[in-house]
């Protein structure tokens, strides 16, 4: 008795239920698939002879073959039958059609009144004749002995003979081929679903007891690529963790738990190691880069104010080359400047601030490029906005970087840049759309790492900034890009008074 409390015994008590349950539904299925076949052809049968037999009348009466189906209480003619016949023709010793159930194989008069019939080798459109080879000779003047067999309805012919000669009556009966199939495959449904639900119990029980090794092998794969979040459920929150699967999951997770936190503490370290490299090297470039570049610049002025020439076409190209030079003497310090703003440590003096007032000195930055790129700047803001808490002036920092990001990302091609600011429960909203060129779904994830940047001149600490910044605020930042649509950043301050 032991033996059926195994998961092998019920197994195999499931599988031979299942399985005498699958030759009984089998052997009643073919019992009444056979009735049906039995059932089908004798209807055939009887529609085959009530269609000889109307025929028949049709020759041996003025009535036309349609006024006997017309006549109530034909016994020839009861529901079944009826609808296997789909028409019957008489042919005459001349091959002519003298009578049919369909209007276009009936005889006809021409215009000057006379008798017409339609000859049989005219007509194309029917089905296949059944059992040609007992008509001898006269199979050859059927146009459907070359026939497909495959087509739905079936015809068949059989020959009178009468004092004008040879008739023959064609019976043809309707087979609807989808219902045959259907009846035919209906054995195998049966049997598929029996199978499937036997195979379905198998895996079940199988994955019960399989279930938490899978797992462990899973998390295991996952762990050795790299993904420390992983944990194990199965019976580390239930009742057999007191077994040897139990124990395992449970001292697996702990184990994960260890290398994960050892792993944040390597990234804090790394973190840490980057950002002493980042300010010892921002200082060595302030001191050593700043002064040579604060002398080229007013160098540069000295020689615009003194020694431009006089000729206005050699002028307007010494304006256009040193304000090149001044452009890119300003690009090299602000580059001095995202190193040392990253490195420095971000101190954030929090006070309730205006958030539109802040966005708008932001703004005022990018007016005269966006004029230039054809970029129209919409602002608006919600009522009733409270204040801000934030620091003013590293906010500006943070705006002036997402600013100048849409401006350039529209850079040639013209757009909208929109900003809204509105109330978002405990956080003042403001968001950032620009329809510019957007940002690859790849890249998104890696915009806020440190010297990450697409842009061949970019140092990729702008948005980096952004963010450490942000978190000084106990604030969020998050961006949506679609590419070639556009990208919005949503920046969430937290409310002053909260």
């Amino acid at each position: 008795m032991n033996f059926f409390n195994t998961f092998r015994g019920r197994l195999l008590v499931i599988l031979a239920v299942l399985l005498v349950a699958m030759l009984g539904v089998q052997y009643y299925l073919n019992l009444k698939t056979q009735r049906e076949n039995n059932n089908l052809l004798d209807i055939q049968t009887q529609a085959l002879v009530s269609g000889m037999q109307l025929g028949f009348n049709s020759m041996s009466s003025t009535d036309r073959l349609e006024d006997f189906v017309e006549r109530e209480g034909q016994a020839a003619f009861e529901a079944r039958t009826n609808q296997r016949i789909k028409d019957i023709i008489v042919i005459d010793n001349n091959w002519q059609i003298n009578d049919s159930l369909n209007p276009e194989y009936k005889p006809y008069y021409d215009k000057n009144d006379n008798p017409q019939k339609h000859y049989l080798k005219d007509i194309k459109n029917l089905p296949p004749l059944k059992n040609s080879e007992r008509l001898g000779e006269d199979r050859n003047f059927f146009p459907n002995i070359e026939k497909k067999s495959d087509a739905d309805d079936e015809a068949h012919a059989i020959p009178i003979e009468t004092s004008d000669g040879r008739f023959y009556v064609m019976v043809i009966l309707e087979n609807d081929k989808k219902e045959a199939v259907s009846r035919a495959a209906r054995p195998l449904v049966y049997t598929l679903l029996i199978l499937l639900l036997s195979t379905a119990t198998t895996v079940f029980l199988v994955w019960r007891f399989t279930r938490p090794i899978a797992h462990l092998s899973e998390a295991a794969r996952r762990v050795a690529e790299g993904d420390l979040n992983v944990r194990v459920k199965d019976g580390v929150s239930s009742s057999s963790n007191t077994n040897e699967i139990g124990q395992l999951a449970l001292r697996f997770n702990e184990m994960i738990a260890e290398l994960a936190k050892t792993r944040q503490l390597e990234a804090q370290l790394q973190q840490a190691e980057k950002s002493a490299v980042v300010g010892r090297l921002g200082s060595a470039i302030a001191h050593e880069i700043r002064n040579p570049l604060n002398y080229i610049n007013l160098t540069l002025d000295h020689l615009r104010a003194k020694f431009a020439p006089e000729d206005t076409q050699k002028k307007e190209s010494f304006e256009n080359l040193t304000s090149q030079l001044k452009i890119e003497v300003g690009r090299i310090n602000q580059q001095i400047t995202d190193f040392l703003s990253y490195s420095r440590p971000t101190k954030a003096n929090l006070q309730p601030i205006d958030a539109r007032k802040v966005v708008e000195d932001s703004l005022r930055i990018v007016e005269a490029q966006a004029a230039e790129q054809n970029i129209k700047i919409s602002l608006v803001e919600h009522e009733d906005v409270p204040r801000a808490l934030g620091d003013a002036e590293s906010l500006r920092s943070v705006f002036n970087n997402l600013f100048i990001n849409a401006v350039q990302a529209m850079e040639g091609a013209g757009g909208a840049l929109n900003v809204k600011i509105s109330p978002d429960v405990k956080f003042i909203k403001i968001e950032i759309e620009d329809t510019g060129k957007g940002i690859s779904e790849e890249n998104v994830a890696k915009i806020f790492e440190p010297y990450f940047s697409t842009k061949e001149t970019g140092t990729g600490l702008g948005l980096a900034i952004v963010q450490k910044i942000v978190e000084a605020h106990n604030a969020t930042v998050v961006v949506e890009s679609k590419p070639d649509e556009g990208t919005n950043f949503v920046v969430r301050l937290p409310k002053a008074g909260n």
